[in-house]
């Protein structure tokens, strides 16, 4: 391989971290895949509860728990030392501030490492398809976000973001599966409703993941209107440590998906987050966009989804509010080199093996260096600007 040797032999391959909501991919730049991916939580030092990394209280409290986390990473799962090593960080263009500024505190005061490269994850996703252009779909754990790309440049005054996403399939799926129970009317259903209101979050994503799909559009239709169709699905028994069971009926296995479809007076559906950031977008960039929508998160990998989501889309482009904004007929999928739930992270690892980890990565001098703890953002016109101390030159 010609292309990595000089960098493979004179540098330390880079460390690629995606900190995602509910999960965590990380690994080595150059890899087809992540070495793990695992839950982003981690057992407080100071209280001994397991906490999600993501549910900090403030600043200070965050810092602790991506020293604890990150402490985890390196030394458990890919066993290296981070000190003088180079990190490519997959962001995502709407996460927030302090997460940014606190994750680079502790990787370059904490942990040393040599640099950090920051990359937009809705821009590298589109790097392992070869193209430059595209709506990229990330509907991950706590919410949907569409951001279209055009030529390269993430179109931000066109994204969406709704809190519809795997959370919220958990949360429908739980309270389904509680009210068909206390409609039976048995002193064992009371029981059963009890036991699946208890249950803790991880297994009601176990049997999201494993018992779950996305049902077409006409049996979907029925749900809204809350009907029953025919023929119905059946049921599923899901084992519970090891000892008992529970029936998941086949009604809450079909229709948990439905959150991310209906409609209501505000159309807050996936289809019009998708058709709304096509129609604010110039219309030259309509049908390109419409030609090259990527799906990432790992909510997308539900069987039928792909199917469900394109059935949608025609049908609302038929509706008044769209028929007469979008002169649109088809819309055409990617199929990503890999499952859609680590794609940003294998766009980072690509990034990450590429002469841009030297030339735009930034330092642990010019980290030192800086006015204030807010690490530049290549989004925000305060770091994005001219500077004519020494002549025009854009500060990075």
């Amino acid at each position: 391989m010609p292309m990595f040797d000089g960098y493979l032999l004179t540098e330390k391959q880079a460390i690629v971290l995606d900190l995602g909501a509910r999960y965590t991919k990380f690994g080595f730049a150059g890899e087809a895949c992540p070495r793990c991916i695992v839950r982003s939580e981690v057992k407080s030092s100071k209280t001994g509860t397991l906490r999600q990394v993501m549910s900090f209280t403030d600043k200070e409290d965050l810092y602790a728990l991506l020293v604890d986390f990150l402490h985890i990473l390196f030394f458990k799962h890919v066993q290296l030392s981070p000190k003088e090593r180079r990190v490519v960080v997959v962001e995502s263009v709407l996460c927030p501030t302090v997460v940014r500024d606190t994750l680079a505190k502790v990787l370059f005061q904490h942990f040393e490492v040599c640099s950090m490269l920051l990359v937009p994850s809705h821009l590298v996703v589109l790097a392992t398809l070869a193209i430059d252009t595209g709506l990229v779909v990330d509907v991950g754990h706590s919410e949907a976000q569409v951001v279209p790309v055009y030529e390269g440049v993430p179109v931000l005054r066109t994204w969406q973001a709704q809190p519809l996403a795997g959370a919220a399939i958990e949360q429908r799926l739980k309270k389904t599966l509680v009210e068909w129970y206390e409609k039976q009317d048995s002193g064992e259903s009371i029981r059963k409703s009890q036991q699946a209101n208890n249950l803790p979050d991880s297994v009601i994503e176990d049997i999201k993941v494993r018992t779950s799909f996305v049902t077409k559009q006409e049996r979907g239709v029925l749900y809204w209107e809350e009907k029953q169709p025919e023929p119905s699905v059946p049921d599923v028994l899901y084992p519970i440590d090891g000892d008992h069971n529970i029936t998941v009926p086949g009604p809450v296995r079909e229709a948990c998906h439905e959150v991310l479809f209906e409609r209501d007076n505000d159309q807050l559906s996936l289809p019009n987050m998708i058709l709304d950031a096509i129609v604010k977008s110039s219309i030259d960039m309509r049908r390109p966009l419409a030609e090259n929508v990527v799906l990432v998160g790992g909510s997308v990998i539900a069987a039928g989804f792909k199917a469900r989501l394109q059935a949608e889309l025609k049908l609302l482009l038929q509706s008044p509010e769209y028929k007469d904004k979008l002169k649109i007929t088809t819309f055409k999928f990617h199929n990503p080199p890999g499952v859609e739930n680590y794609i940003a992270w294998l766009g980072g690892a690509l990034y990450g093996a590429t002469d841009m980890i030297t030339m735009r990565s930034l330092t642990r001098e010019g980290y030192s260096s800086l006015s204030s703890s807010s690490v530049p953002d290549w989004c925000s016109l305060l770091h994005n600007r001219l500077s004519h101390q020494n002549g025009p030159s854009l500060v990075i």
